[in-house]
């Protein structure tokens, strides 16, 4: 019984938990760049400065904690995939400020409701989800995700009336910061669009991201390594196309103590950093298709504070087609749910050799990891 419950916390409650923490980090990531760039900081300094951070973070744990582990030979093929898993984080996340800056991050967490739909579709494409056509429960997933797609396209192509106006609106803080109306150009509605756009582009890079970082980690299952290779790889990657982008030198001075400096290390330390080794140990844990099942809280966090930090207003376009969303998001994942419970009652504990995530892993000792990396 005991080791059920430990199993229980573990397996399931745990990262439900870390899934919803992780979501705040990404949402907090976010509402502090957007602040950070109406103080004029410029996203390729952000994001550089933020992949430096993290990897000199992440450095010493990954020495200090896998010392005495028995980890794979570090072979040019793996090192490629960190590579390539740098790349698909880096280029996501290029897209993704980019969106930001043409929208709000309000819009931004409502597309992270593609990332299910689109892991679910890439997991189905490399064969980690089976399709059976005949299945209620895959019909089910089907629906939930061209339901998922629809409403992203909703929220983004309809504005609408405002719903709730906030005492300092977006628009009030683009006057004054005219720097952002060169930035993002064109008519507010244009903006939108093509801020939703790269978003929407961003997040179903994430979906092909979570399934590459699947496949990573359940070859060299040692997430403090896989974070500080995969940070150390947008460094490299990102290090020519950032330096290249900024022409005025003195954008990467940022040591003053203002949101400039906090949002760079905030970014670097949760954002890069833990949000990113917990979305690591959850796709170990339970694959890349329950964690992109979380990106929707987002919805709600991001309205709420870019409501009170941000001053943005809120809109009937993104009730309505945030709402779509999680409709056709709580199919995929009520779907998943009943067909994750229906395998474990066919098969009962050999059900893990359903989950080619986990492997050998065994949580509660660490003769599971050894048998993995053997």
């Amino acid at each position: 019984m005991g080791d059920r419950k430990g199993g229980f916390w573990y397996k399931e409650l745990f990262p439900f938990t870390a899934m919803v923490a992780t979501q705040c980090i990404n949402v907090g990531v976010s509402i502090i760049f957007k602040a950070a760039t109406l103080k004029g900081l410029d996203f390729h300094v952000f994001m550089l400065y933020s992949y430096c951070i993290s990897a000199l973070l992440f450095l010493p744990l990954c020495c200090y904690s896998h010392r005495k582990s028995r980890l794979p030979p570090l072979t040019i093929g793996l090192l490629g995939r960190f590579l390539f898993l740098g790349f698909l984080g880096f280029s996501g996340q290029y897209l993704g400020y980019i969106g930001i800056e043409y929208s709000n991050p309000t819009l931004a967490s409502a597309m992270t409701n593609l990332t299910p739909a689109s892991t679910f579709i890439l997991a189905v494409l490399f064969r980690m989800e089976k399709l059976e056509m005949k299945s209620w429960t895959t019909q089910v997933k089907i629906i939930g995700s061209v339901i998922t797609i629809a409403g992203a396209l909703l929220v983004v192509l309809y504005n609408g009336p405002v719903l709730i106006r906030s005492s300092t609106s977006s628009a009030s803080v683009l006057a004054q910061h005219p720097a952002l109306v060169t930035i993002t150009g064109g008519t507010k509605h244009s903006d939108w669009v093509k801020g939703g756009a790269l978003l929407a582009v961003e997040y179903v890079i994430v979906g092909l991201w979570c399934i590459s970082q699947a496949k990573v980690i359940a070859d060299y299952p040692a997430e403090l390594a896989v974070v500080f290779f995969y940070n150390l790889s947008c460094v490299i990657l990102a290090a020519p196309a950032c330096l290249m982008g900024v022409t005025n030198s003195s954008a990467w001075n940022i040591l003053k103590p203002d949101v400039r400096l906090y949002s760079v290390v905030y970014s670097g330390v949760m954002g890069s950093g833990f949000g990113i080794l917990i979305q690591t140990w959850g796709v170990h844990i339970k694959g890349p298709v329950y964690i992109a099942s979380f990106m929707p809280l987002s919805i709600a966090i991001a309205a709420i504070m870019g409501f009170i930090f941000l001053g943005d207003d809120l809109y009937l376009g993104s009730v309505i087609g945030s709402l779509i969303i999680s409709l056709g998001f709580y199919a995929l994942i009520w779907a998943k749910a009943k067909e994750d419970c229906e395998k474990g009652n066919e098969f009962g504990a050999s059900s893990s050799q359903n989950a080619p995530l986990l492997g050998q892993y065994d949580e509660s000792t660490n003769e599971g990891r050894a048998s993995a990396i053997a």
